[in-house]
């Protein structure tokens, strides 16, 4: 379980969405509605060690086939 506090402004965090972007530099992988955990004040979003595996798989995908733009949502690459 993690700390419900914000580490950068002190707010709260509770569980929401958020989206995660890799510049691979010969393309773009955007992830949307990211499970996580967002701070109500700043808005910073912590992502669960799972799902950070799961978004690697990802991003390996379209390093290993030079994709230029891959958008997803996580509910497709969860499955």
């Amino acid at each position: 379980m993690m700390d419900l506090d914000c580490p950068l402004c002190g707010g709260k965090k509770a569980a929401g969405t958020t989206s995660f972007t890799v510049d691979l530099g010969f393309g773009v992988v955007v992830v949307r509605h990211v499970p996580a955990q967002v701070c109500s004040l700043c808005g910073e979003a912590w992502i669960e060690d799972a799902t950070a595996e799961q978004l690697e798989t990802v991003v390996e995908s379209a390093r290993l086939s030079h994709q230029a733009v891959k958008v997803a949502e996580f509910t497709d690459i969860a499955a």
